[in-house]
């Protein structure tokens, strides 16, 4: 893997096919599609930004790059993507062999652009928080503590803005400094723009323009005005923290056999339209602090009565969960909305029941929003969480804004879709598949927001027929890929980074060596679970185990070696090596298995998937296990329930939880307190290990991950168990003494290894 990883390295992409198929048929054959899972703005400690702007072809408007062909006689650079001879502008004339502009060193192909007299820098960064108030007072305690945090942690000349929700909407008035003042609308009406704006008294001193979109200070609103709502952290840190400590829980009375009355959606709604009026395309965030399921307005996702249950993945399969489909329609409605305005929609949803996260999934996966979701506004998860994403230092997230993202390839390959926080343009053209997948049929994307970490996976399908060999030798044997990111760095600054990447393509009988050598698997499985997740969540009857054992046996029986009918004699190459394990544990992850989540918590789990590059995402689908005891240092262990000893400690990172698992044995001296007493230093440093490392995982990490520790036999150790591959199951014959079994009819890898093994060979 390690040429694979250099790779990403230097491009930030890493492709499921390393040497692609160069036909259709080759394609279709190798069931995995040719993918990639791009990065566009993962920070290089080495990258070029070059201070002009950039090179464009003529004809295809690709930018200048490594590959292009140079004639510096003439002057003349050939694009790789369309073959158009374009003509260097005057201001390249003194290029030569030995004097090259930085975008042509061959070294360079990810660079950035900042065009200097592009300074967009005078919008700040605009928050706009929306706060929950139907939550229990020592909630409310924890949620006013965090928020004061994070206030005090905003950038000095970021906007910000408050609103506050329970059975009614408050927007408050923050610019008026003598009292605390709030416009109040009811939850269960939709409000329009127009209506808002007259209520919030935004023509009183300037009457309101005849004709025309009102837009921010350009188009019809006074800076006066929008400062009553949005003002500079600096200026109203006073007033916005005297808010917080007032803030009281919802006054509205609550029946003993009713949920409280939230109206989320009518608050996220009014908290978008105001935005849009006042700041529209600036980098602005919603962030929303939920704290249970929204009961009130248009979006409401169940019935005030409690004897009606929260839907689960049961009432989804069978069609009966009445306020589903209208919550969703509604959501993808104000989604559309944001990324016109350019604007970003962050959740919090911090409750022990359901919040309604699987009806938000679209507006925060369109905008590229955050998501974190933990227990209680008090738990570690969601308060160091929130700490990060004002954190500024080596760990920040790198928020950034207002991205463009584009794509040009060769005229053989075409973009079937992006699965990734992301949203279509809709800018056809001849590189659209007739095939879509998730966010398809455009070459362009909008992301309203993304970070260091956003990583999009992108489909393509090559569209070359079958081709004679004698043509075959004559053309180039290259594809070309070219990923354009525009977007507005955390600076303030707009930058343009271009990543132009080059694939050999083979067909043709011997090219199987080819395919096998160019395979990277941890890629390839990322691609695969974020396709099962799409497909599970559009395509009725859909059966995602069925699907992935069938395109394993697919892979296995064109990729292996073997005699027919010979089980024994099946090998895979080591290039494919642990593709079967990978796809053994998809299928008992939680992005397959729903059974025991909640559609909310599945709906959580894919959104990070979906945003998430490779090595993290393979954490999720295969977690690691580390294992420490006196014998030896820290080594990795099987993900096997084998690994589990007396005398061990076990560390698991399953990247939402972290679990530190102590043996028996382990566990019995830590409760006589022996790691307390000076002679046995050497039992201290054991338990202290896997505490650091834990510390180390947590620190990097966003969402933060929940931290279990826990003993074996003790109810907590569940969190291990569940992710272990099941060698020794209740009716095993042989028990290892100090070891554990795990009570399950689940199959174990060795077990599915055989059945692959015998369908491979047929």
């Amino acid at each position: 893997m390690a040429e694979f990883m250099d790779l990403e390295a230097q491009d930030g992409v890493r492709m499921a096919w390393n040497v692609l198929p160069g036909t259709k048929q080759e394609a279709n054959n190798c069931v995995v599609p040719v993918s990639a899972i791009y990065t566009p703005i993962k920070p290089f400690p080495t990258i070029p930004v070059l201070p002009y702007a950039p090179l464009r072809c003529r004809t295809c408007r690709s930018i200048l790059n490594p590959f292009s062909i140079v004639d510096f006689a003439a002057k003349i650079w050939i694009c790789p993507f369309c073959f158009q001879r374009n003509h260097f502008p005057p201001h390249y004339a003194s290029i030569t062999d030995d004097n090259l502009p930085a975008e042509l060193f061959p070294q360079y192909t990810t660079i950035e652009y900042e065009s200097p007299g592009d300074k967009s820098s005078s919008v700040p960064p605009v928050f706009m928080f929306v706060v929950d108030t139907c939550i229990i007072e020592e909630e409310m305690s924890f949620l006013r503590s965090a928020l004061s945090q994070a206030i005090d942690l905003l950038p000095d000349n970021s906007l910000v803005g408050l609103i506050t929700f329970g059975s009614l909407v408050h927007v408050h008035e923050l610019g008026f400094g003598h009292i605390p003042k709030s416009y109040v609308f009811k939850g269960s009406k939709d409000v329009s723009k127009d209506q808002l704006l007259e209520q919030l008294n935004f023509f009183l001193k300037k009457p309101k323009p005849s004709a025309g979109v009102i837009a921010g200070v350009r188009d019809g609103l006074s800076s006066e005005t929008i400062a009553r709502f949005l003002l500079p952290a600096s200026d109203c840190e006073f007033a916005l923290n005297s808010v917080l400590e007032e803030l009281q829980k919802d006054p509205w009375p609550v029946p003993p056999d009713q949920r409280a009355t939230r109206c989320t959606g009518t608050a996220l709604s009014i908290a978008a339209t105001l935005l849009g009026a006042c700041v529209p395309g600036s980098g602005a965030r919603i962030m929303a602090f939920v704290g249970g399921p929204s009961t009130e307005g248009p979006a409401a996702i169940v019935s005030k009565n409690l004897s009606e249950p929260i839907r689960s993945h049961k009432d989804l399969d069978k069609d009966s969960a009445p306020n589903y489909h209208k919550a969703v329609k509604f959501y993808d409605a104000l989604s559309k909305q944001l990324v016109h305005q350019g604007h970003v929609l962050d959740l919090f949803a911090c409750a022990l029941d359901q919040v309604g996260v699987a009806e938000l999934k679209v507006a925060v996966e369109k905008t590229g929003g955050l998501v974190v979701l933990a227990e209680s506004f008090g738990h570690s998860v969601f308060k160091d969480s929130l700490r990060r994403v004002f954190h500024s230092g080596d760990s920040d997230l790198g928020l950034s804004s207002n991205g463009i993202f584009e794509i040009n390839c060769s005229k053989d390959i075409k973009v079937q879709g992006i699965i990734g926080p992301c949203a279509s343009l809709e800018k056809k053209g001849p590189l659209c598949s007739d095939t879509v997948v998730g966010q398809g049929s455009t070459s362009a994307w909008k992301m309203c927001g993304l970070d260091k970490a956003t990583s999009l996976c992108l489909i393509f399908e090559i569209v070359k027929k079958d081709i004679p060999d004698a043509t075959a030798q004559s053309t180039s044997n290259q594809f070309y890929f070219q990923f354009l990111t525009y977007y507005q760095h955390n600076s303030g600054q707009m930058r343009l980074r271009v990543t132009t990447l080059s694939r050999r393509w083979v067909a043709g009988p011997g090219s199987i060596q080819d395919l096998i050598a160019g395979f990277d698997q941890e890629a390839a499985v990322v691609v695969m679970a974020r396709l099962v997740s799409f497909k599970m969540e559009i395509e009725a009857e859909f059966d995602p185990i069925r699907w992935l054992d069938k395109a394993l046996i697919h892979v296995c029986s064109r990729f292996g070696d073997f005699q027919k009918d010979s089980p024994s004699s099946f090998s895979l190459s080591p290039r494919f090596s642990i593709f079967p394990q990978f796809i053994f544990n998809l299928r008992r992850s939680q992005f397959v298995q729903v059974f025991n989540n909640s559609p909310d918590e599945t709906a959580y789990f894919r959104m990070i998937l979906n945003r998430e590059n490779v090595t993290n995402s393979i954490v999720m689908i295969q977690p690691s296990l580390i294992s420490y005891s006196f014998h030896s240092g820290p080594e990795p262990a099987l993900l096997d329930v084998a690994a589990i000893a007396a005398d061990r400690i076990l560390l698991l990172d399953s990247y939402f939880t972290v679990v530190i698992f102590h043996g028996a044995t382990i566990a019995q001296w830590r409760k006589a307190g022996y790691h307390h007493q000076p002679e046995h230093q050497a039992f201290a440093q054991l338990l202290q290990a896997p505490r650091d490392d834990a510390d180390a995982i947590i620190k990097e990490r966003f969402p933060v991950p929940r931290l279990v520790i826990c003993d074996q036999h003790g109810s907590q150790a569940r969190f291990l168990l569940a992710k272990l591959n099941p060698s020794a199951t209740y009716n095993s014959d042989a028990r290892v003494p100090g070891g554990d079994i795990i009570f399950t009819d689940d199959v174990s890898f060795e077990v599915f290894l055989d059945h692959l093994q015998r369908l491979a060979v047929q």
